[in-house]
């Protein structure tokens, strides 16, 4: 599987260590890592708040801490530092994400995660990591974490099963008795009223998140991929995203062999920013007074002060997205903020797989169950197939308050006239770059190569055949011409007009013979 995950985008990059000013929640620092301890009303394991730009939790392996960026659009494990008693394969890897790339031998450890531990799992040491943001460095976190399918592992691959298995695939294996799901939990920083605890749990429900049980299986079969890129995705209703105006926007999916007017959307919470169709970007921000797209970054602009709430739904299922994860707060930018459900273009599915990657900015608004099943080799209790259940867990009379709190200093100046959205005839559009128009092509013809394969067959099918009556029409009027100059071939010549033999005569006019002299 490629990894989808972009980590942190370039443009976040570029002003993150502006935008971190302050100390985390619930962070003790060591020299060389960035470890948090377990808070008391966990259920599984603490999830760490890079100002809403990355997710980490804590793992061991050969016994010392480690913290790792979770990555739900991903499969393989990496580390970057001292791992005691570590075993080198000798055998080299290569992960390459949308941004940065993991590099380094498969080595061996004892790996420690929650209140698991397996012994060898197989992960990759990296020695340099200057192609990932420098956010991974300057806040202490050392790796990184998949938690996708074996399938896509290119640990895996190398390894073969076993050892190379995924993290969580080895803990699922050990437990056979469990179900072979997690939970994830994202909480909000500036959120004034968030009240959640990031967590991740193994086989078990987040406390107080049991009803997520009772939600809809969104089964990832039903989202055909190919086993080498299976992601965590699902299905989005017909006209299942609301836009700022309250109305459905209409989108067409790129995936062709999609019916009935749905989406496809991957959850990957390795992606600060939302990735969706440049129609739908358009859709959310270019009705905003004063709004721009920024070709330089490749970011819609929006003013920070203003309010915009969009919905997904999902198995006839509404979940609301918080304003806060609209236009995004967390850089120090001055009165503009960028727009956190921006074009496709960095992670476009040249091959029509999916329309859109759901990150961080949804899934801080969900408390997401992923359930491996029977992707999950050598367990005996759960065999069913993969799903997604989604608990929606945010209010949006709550968030309105939260965003009057937070951007506009208490003072609701959401019914100003200057924020009322302007009229869908002067929306504003993004451009498409060279680049990506380029990509689009050629995602065109990648997706509809049978298509174009039978007209081209059809075509040449059809100049054959003309080729071939022409030809046979040629070879008929030839055969005709070569009769007819045949010398032994009698000829009866056409009679001329009959007046030139007809006679007066006694009884009458008659035709009289051409070959014969007249009486």
């Amino acid at each position: 599987m490629h990894p989808l995950s972009l980590l942190v985008s370039p443009f976040i990059v570029s002003h993150l260590a502006a935008a971190i000013i302050v100390p985390f929640r619930g962070v003790s620092r060591t020299t060389n890592s960035h470890i948090f301890s377990k808070r008391n009303n966990l259920t599984g394991v603490a999830v760490e708040n890079a100002h809403n730009t990355l997710y980490a939790a804590n793992i061991t392996l050969g016994g010392s801490p480690f913290s790792v960026v979770l990555d739900t659009g991903s499969s393989d494990l990496w580390v970057a530092g001292d791992v005691p008693g570590t075993e080198d394969t000798g055998k080299p890897a290569d992960v390459a994400y949308a941004v940065g790339e993991a590099k380094g031998n498969i080595n061996l450890a004892s790996l420690g995660f929650d209140n698991y531990t397996v012994d060898k799992q197989a992960f990759i040491l990296v020695n340099d990591t200057s192609t990932f943001s420098s956010s991974l460095q300057s806040n202490g976190f050392q790796g990184l974490m998949g938690l996708g399918f074996d399938d896509g592992s290119i640990v895996r691959g190398i390894v073969g099963d076993g050892a190379g298995d995924t993290p969580l695939s080895r803990i699922f294996q050990q437990n056979k008795t469990t179900q072979n799901f997690i939970s994830i939990l994202l909480d909000r920083n500036n959120d004034p009223t968030d009240t959640v605890t990031g967590q991740i749990t193994i086989s078990e429900f987040a406390s107080g998140y049991e009803s997520i049980e009772s939600q809809p299986k969104l089964y990832i079969k039903d989202v055909f991929f190919d086993s080498s890129s299976q992601h965590w995705a699902v299905y989005i209703d017909k006209n299942g995203v609301i836009g700022p105006d309250g109305d459905a926007i209409s989108m067409t999916s790129i995936v062709p062999r999609v019916r009935g007017g749905k989406l496809i959307a991957v959850l990957d919470s390795g992606f600060t920013f939302s990735q969706v169709p440049r129609k739908m970007a358009d859709a959310i921000y270019g009705r905003v007074q004063g709004a721009n797209y920024s070709q330089e970054e490749g970011l819609w602009m929006v003013p920070c002060d203003q309010e915009l709430n969009i919905t997904f739904t999902f198995a006839g299922v509404k979940m609301p997205v918080h304003p806060l994860d609209v236009v995004s707060g967390d850089f120090n930018l001055g009165s503009y903020c960028p727009g956190t459900y921006q074009p496709i273009t960095t992670a476009f599915s040249v091959l029509g797989d999916y329309d859109m990657i759901l990150g961080m900015s949804f899934m801080r608004n969900v408390y997401a169950l992923f359930d491996y099943g029977n992707y999950v080799d050598d367990t005996s209790n759960d065999r069913g197939d993969p799903y997604v259940q989604l608990l929606s867990v945010t209010d949006a009379s709550s968030a309105h308050a939260d965003f009057v709190k937070t951007r506009l200093n208490g003072t609701d100046t959401t019914g100003s006239s200057s924020k009322t959205l302007l009229p869908a005839s002067q929306e504003s559009h993004s451009p498409l770059s060279p680049g990506e128009k380029k990509q689009h092509i050629v995602g065109a013809v990648a997706r509809n190569w049978p298509y174009i394969l039978v007209g081209c067959l059809l075509f040449v099918l059809s100049v054959v055949g003309c080729c071939v009556y022409a030809c046979c029409c040629r070879k008929r009027r030839k055969g005709v011409r070569a009769f007819n100059k045949n010398p032994y071939q009698t000829i009866q010549e056409p009679a001329p007009p009959p007046s030139m033999y007809m006679k007066p005569m006694n009884s009458g006019a008659q035709y009289a013979d051409p070959y014969h002299s007249r009486a």
